[in-house]
């Protein structure tokens, strides 16, 4: 098949193979009939996702690359930060950007065990989890309906002279009042990390000026899931604009190391055999230097590969979840006697992740849920629900240590019983949007004829 061709051409058919073969065998428009399958998200690719992953396949380096360079520097600019690390996936990001605010580099302010971090249970739990898991304390604060995102009147309740940081998500692509939020950081002299893992593309405009979430804390993370705003199958990103927190990150992400060299590099420094270390020999070798105890979290750049060709389709993916969300709220702006309806933070132009509802009598939302999946669309709960109601929890309420809540989390266990939510992501065509639309409506009409018959 090959021969008189060198690796170059033989590469380049390779891939020229691929591409038809992408576009024959992955064309993802099929007609849509009701009663087909709707899933709450779901991969939007090409045959340049196929393209690349087979690419860096056939370099078979595997681990951080030229991809990985590639990503991470397009990412960069995407969002406007300075420094990107990719990792293996949105949990590790959240990791990394926790451990990153541990560090002796950061002096006083390096969180410490038995320090607080302020949060909220109505979301996913590895927003929490590397606190607990360091011997942080969480402080728990309710949120608001229709925003699902923190209450910031509760944030001043909230502090001690324990307290260290604020890590919040901004719910499914909606931000939190970044303004508040960050200004009582400030304020308090907090670290703020940005959970973006559900919002990316989403923007705020922060004292004047519009930029996109994740970027306006001191440190930011992203997931690349499937059902994300883009995917890598697995894969999450930390980014920051501070040096500093940059240092440490790629430390904590690459073992732990000391060295900055990348994955098949040496003595980029010129002083890998001729400095002191801690108590190690002098001129110990500097790519076997711990600075802090690290993990390897990085991801493939088979991963990141596929990540470059997403990452060219982010405008468009932002764009089409905004007119997805546009087009539910439209349809079901009548049925604000039995649903609330998802409200955009001020001052925020979220790419949404989902369409939230919360239902206003009790009783409709599990029936809702189950009518719907009967018709063949997929729902979901918001994560959690109440994070410190489950079972990972049943140790820390039992001794009631390890966390505190401020006041009752009365919203919080309201999205736990009456929220649900249903896609937008950019593959869902108008049929598709108006049959969840319509069996939302099919759902109430029975229920109100139901209720004729029966008082007839």
């Amino acid at each position: 098949m090959f021969e008189n061709k060198n690796e170059q051409q033989a590469r380049e058919e390779i891939l020229a193979a691929v591409k038809e073969y992408a576009t024959r065998y992955h064309n993802q428009n099929s007609n849509f009939h009701p009663g087909d399958r709707i899933s709450y998200a779901s991969r939007v690719y090409d045959d340049r996702e196929m393209v690349n992953l087979v690419d860096s396949a056939l370099e078979f380096w595997l681990t951080a690359g030229r991809y990985t360079d590639q990503f991470e520097e397009k990412l960069g600019e995407y969002l406007g930060v300075r420094y990107v690390a990719l990792v293996n996936s949105g949990s590790s990001a959240n990791l990394l950007a926790f451990m990153t605010l541990t560090s002796p580099l950061l002096g006083d302010r390096a969180i410490k065990r038995g320090d607080e971090v302020i949060t909220v249970a109505a979301g996913f739990p590895t927003t929490v989890a590397p606190m607990i898991q360091y011997g942080a304390v969480p402080v728990f604060v309710d949120v608001t309906i229709p925003g699902y995102n923190i209450d910031t009147d509760q944030l001043e309740a909230a502090l001690s002279d324990k307290t260290k940081a604020v890590m919040l998500a901004h719910t499914l692509g909606n931000p939190f009042n970044l303004e508040k939020v960050k200004d009582f950081c400030d304020k308090h002299h907090l670290w703020l990390i940005e959970d973006n893992c559900d919002a990316l593309g989403s923007t705020y405009n922060y004292h004047g000026t519009e930029r996109f979430t994740g970027t306006i804390g001191d440190i930011g993370t992203s997931s690349f899931y499937p059902p994300h705003h883009m995917t890598m199958g697995e894969g999450g990103s930390v980014y920051t604009n501070n040096p500093v927190l940059s240092k440490i990150m790629f430390s904590m992400r690459d073992w732990g190391r000391d060295c900055i060299c990348k994955s098949g590099q040496d003595n980029r420094c010129h002083h890998r055999f001729d400095r002191q270390y801690g108590e190690l020999p002098l001129g110990y070798d500097h790519k076997y230097v711990y600075s802090h105890f690290g993990y390897n979290l990085k991801a493939t750049d088979m991963q990141a590969a596929v990540g470059v060709a997403q990452l060219e389709k982010m405008p468009e993916f932002a764009k089409r979840r905004r007119e997805n969300f546009k087009y539910l709220s439209e349809r079901l702006q009548d049925l604000s006697n039995e649903l609330i309806l998802p409200v955009a933070t001020e001052k925020s132009d979220p790419s949404w992740f989902g369409f939230l509802m919360t239902v206003k009598d009790p009783e409709d939302r599990n029936k809702l849920v189950q009518f719907l999946e009967g018709r063949g669309i997929q729902t979901r709960a918001l994560f959690a629900g109440n994070l410190i109601k489950h079972p990972a929890f049943d140790e820390m309420r039992r001794t009631q240590e390890g966390y505190r809540v401020i006041g009752d989390l009365k919203n919080t266990d309201r999205i736990m019983e009456e929220t649900f939510w249903i896609g937008v992501y950019p593959g869902m065509t108008e049929e598709k949007l108006d049959y969840m639309a319509q069996s939302i409506h099919d759902y109430f009409a029975q229920k109100k004829a139901d209720a004729q018959k029966e008082n007839a």
